[in-house]
Order: structure tokens, then C-alpha cells, then sequence
């Protein structure tokens, strides 16, 4: 989970510590802002939540959780809107996805199996949007956070959802919270989970669930043969 806004001692046990389930948490430093958590049913053999880089490290965005072989990286990824709406913090955003990916690629190339998942903020190509057109100058599809996510599958990241579903239109992961846009299906496709091509082998399915939800964005997943452990 992502943008979870809270540290554990706000939460209800229910959430915190609920029967059956492991939890990590992490928080950023500002309160009511950013922080991402895992549940698992499996204990994790380790989780880190560093980049090693205090400006990003204190916004809590990020975990890696080590089940056997497999590496897991559940990311908030920064949005470059800014507070004013005027992509100022598209440098941080970008410097943070090149911080991750230095940290991804290195997992990687130790023999892991690794996943990097969450709310990337970008919109990849044009199909990942109801409206590319009228979106070319905003933070989320800027050619500069397009261009850094093409990176990625330049160098063997694969779009889970996307190689599973290729050409297929409508598939949006959040919507605004006003003029009915998600009845409508006007979204985005910003949660993703990249596999790197280890991880790949094991992949079994792919989904999104506009059905769910809760929040403005939906659940997004992948189906992983047990074996991707071991």
C-alpha cells in the first residue's frame, strides 16, 4: 500500500497487527504525509526502507522486503505537480526514480528476483490515459518522467500488466475525485508492477481492480508462481 498517511500507533490493531497477517510500516517524517506499509502473509526474510539519501529517505516512500529469492520494492513514488501546480518537483521526482533504480539494478544483479511496484505517478505511452492530448504539460506525462520509465524497460524491466494486455485501451489505475470521473472511466494507468526479467519467468497473471474501492486509485497485481521463492 501506498500514500498510507499515518504511523502505527494511529492506527486501530485491526490494522496494525491483524490475526494472520505481518505488517511493516514506514512513515515519513512530516505527519499525514506519504509512508507506505506491506502485509504479508509470510513472514519477510528482511526489509529495508532506505535509499541511503536523507531528502528522500525522510518522505518514507519506500520498502524492499526479501522472501527467499524474490525482492520486493513497494514505492510511492514522488508526484512533480508541486503545491502551486507548477511541476516544480519534477527534478525530485526524477532524481528519485534514478536513486531507485541504481538500488533496484543492484538487487537485481546479485541473483534476486525483483519486483518494483506502487504508484509511479507517470502515465507511460498515450493508451495509459483517457486524455493524452490535453495532458502534455502536466506532471504525470511529461515527456522528461515518460522518457525516465521508458529507461527502465530499455534496460529489461518489463510492464507486467502491459506484456500480459498488450494494445488494450480503458485500463486506468486512478481517477480525480470530481466530475464523475471514474464513472466515466477518465484515468490514468500509474500503478504498475515492473518485474525484472528473473522475476518475469514467474509471472502468471496480471490484473487491475477498478471494482475496488476506497481510495482514488485501484488495486494493481501479479499472480506469481510459488516456485519465484525458491
Amino acid at each position: 500500500m501506498q500514500e498510507v498517511r499515518a504511523r502505527g500507533e494511529e492506527l486501530a490493531d485491526a490494522l496494525r497487527c491483524p490475526p494472520g497477517w505481518h505488517v511493516h510500516l514506514v512513515a515519513g517524517e512530516r505527519p499525514g504525509y506519504s509512508g507506505v506499509a506491506l502485509y504479508s502473509r509470510r513472514a519477510p526474510d528482511a526489509v529495508e526502507a532506505s535509499l541511503g539519501i536523507p531528502r528522500f529517505d525522510r518522505e518514507g516512500r519506500l520498502q524492499i522486503a526479501r522472501f527467499g529469492r524474490l525482492a520486493v520494492a513497494n514505492v510511492y513514488f514522488p508526484k512533480g505537480s508541486g503545491t502551486q501546480r507548477d511541476n516544480s518537483r519534477v527534478p525530485y521526482k526524477l532524481a528519485f526514480y534514478r536513486a531507485l533504480f541504481a538500488r533496484v539494478e543492484r538487487l537485481r544483479r546479485s541473483g534476486l528476483r525483483v519486483l518494483v511496484m506502487g504508484d509511479f505517478n507517470t502515465a507511460h505511452r498515450e493508451i495509459d490515459l483517457a486524455h493524452p492530448k490535453a495532458n502534455q504539460r502536466s506532471s504525470g506525462f511529461l515527456p522528461s518522467e515518460r522518457a525516465e520509465l521508458e529507461r527502465w524497460l530499455a534496460a529489461g524491466w518489463v510492464d507486467a500488466f502491459r506484456k500480459l494486455h498488450p494494445g488494450e485501451p480503458g485500463h486506468y489505475t486512478w481517477w480525480r475525485q470530481w466530475g464523475g470521473a471514474r464513472e466515466r472511466n477518465v484515468g490514468w494507468r500509474i500503478d504498475y508492477v515492473l518485474a525484472s526479467p528473473a522475476a518475469m519467468r514467474f509471472v502468471r497473471g496480471a490484473y487491475l481492480s477498478p471494482e475496488v474501492h476506497g481510495s482514488d486509485h485501484c488495486p494493481a497485481g501479479v499472480e506469481l508462481d510459488p516456485r519465484v521463492l525458491e
